[in-house]
């Protein structure tokens, strides 16, 4: 099978909206083996719509379409639907009778309005919405199908999961696709694609991998295609195994794992605490950190020490690294880190100084530039790093990369 999606919306088309249906309902096809070929957004038109199903028909056998099913004037996807399958739309008791419940569960009466979202077209089976008034609608022709979901994402992915995923699943049970995202982190992409050119041009016929990139890190996707699934995720693992014991200090982790996660783990498994100091972060590093459940089980605090007279005060910074090696620099950023363990009475402390600009840079220390360093009872370590030039990517990419040094000196 091969699908398309179709999603319907002036709002999608003005950039007043961000069309995260799409990708979700991308993702969730190739976990099932079914491939998306093609992904379009389209204006609340009928002339617009009538065209995509045409066009849709003619080149997939799976067509999702998106967004348009409300009750208000401008939502016109059931009726053109209505027109496009040459029939007409009767009364669905048990959608009504779900609206019914709905409006009760929030002390709302029904309006005739209302009423008339029960109302589907005569030859789709209707796909009850339990989160929403608009049903979903199964049609089939010429051995293809169309499903029109409502646009509000959580509706959608309720009838996806409960209905449309499973059947599909079902009827396209010739061919099983494995995935496997490999995260990786302190290499651009480029950089690490030269790095494992001999293992990706070894992969079998049926494996391929993509780079996925973003700031501060480097996400890959194997994607296997095979006959049962159990080989299939066996060979999928297999690859990820060889990968990693070609670069381990580059990956952190795997699927849906986020550095701070990782962190969060080994800080958990050693039973040891963490405390930071941050100045070109601001705090997105606490942020980052704090973000996972139970995060106080190992994390003290912080000093956003964005003044030199903080980091003095607050950090013991000394007057004298300031005036000579300047804020943004190894010395400065290794008494930082010790500062803050010692005030903190933390086993490791992180941390980063730089310029994340867009001004403040010179010719010896461009916009970019990032200090890092990581102290524990071993002594302090710091690396220097250059980022680029867009402010919110260098905190971000500072922060990924302050994370994943305390993640390798945790390792060791």
């Amino acid at each position: 099978m091969i699908a398309e999606i179709i999603s319907i919306g002036d709002e999608l088309l003005v950039g007043q909206v961000v069309n995260t249906n799409a990708a979700w309902m991308a993702h969730h096809l190739n976990e099932i083996g079914i491939p998306v070929k093609k992904i379009s957004d389209i204006a609340d038109n009928a002339e617009e719509i009538t065209k995509a199903l045409d066009e849709a028909f003619s080149r997939s056998d799976v067509i999702l379409v998106t967004g348009g099913l409300g009750p208000t004037k401008d939502d016109i996807t059931k009726h053109t639907l209505r027109d496009y399958f040459k029939t007409e739309l009767v009364f669905h008791q048990p959608s009504y009778e779900n609206i019914t419940r709905l409006f009760g569960s929030r002390g709302f009466a029904i309006s005739p309005i209302n009423r008339k979202q029960a109302e589907v077209p005569a030859n789709c089976t209707p796909l009850i919405n339990y989160n929403g008034t608009a049903p979903g609608m199964w049609f089939e022709k010429d051995g293809k199908i169309l499903v029109s979901l409502p646009g509000v994402p959580f509706e959608m992915e309720a009838i996806m999961e409960q209905y449309i995923l499973p059947r599909l699943a079902e009827e396209d049970n010739q061919r099983v696709v494995a995935h496997k995202t490999i995260l990786t982190q302190g290499i651009g992409e480029s950089a690490l694609s030269e790095m494992i050119k001999d293992w990706e041009e070894s992969l079998p016929a049926k494996m391929k991998l993509a780079y996925l990139p973003q700031p501060g890190i480097v996400r890959l996707r194997l994607t296997a295609y095979g006959e049962t699934k159990e080989k299939t995720l066996q060979a999928v693992e297999n690859q990820a195994k060889t990968l990693q014991s070609l670069i381990p200090e580059l990956i952190y982790g795997f699927g849906n794992d986020t550095m701070e996660q990782i962190i969060g783990r080994l800080l958990k498994e050693k039973n040891c605490s963490l405390s930071t100091a941050e100045s070109c972060t601001g705090g997105y590093l606490a942020h980052l950190i704090t973000s996972v459940p139970g995060a106080s089980d190992y994390y003290q605090g912080s000093v956003i020490a964005y003044s030199n007279q903080v980091k003095q005060e607050f950090l013991r910074v000394s007057e004298g690294s300031l005036k000579l090696y300047g804020a943004v620099s190894e010395q400065v950023v290794k008494e930082m880190a010790g500062g803050a363990r010692k005030r903190f009475n933390s086993d490791f402390a992180v941390s980063v100084s730089g310029i994340a600009g867009p001004d403040g840079g010179t010719p010896e220390k461009p916009v970019g530039t990032v200090w890092i360093a990581v102290a524990s009872k071993n002594g302090i370590t710091a690396k220097k790093f250059m980022f680029g030039e867009h402010r919110g990517r260098n905190i971000r990419r500072a922060a990924l990369a302050a994370l994943n040094l305390l993640r390798l000196s945790l390792l060791e």
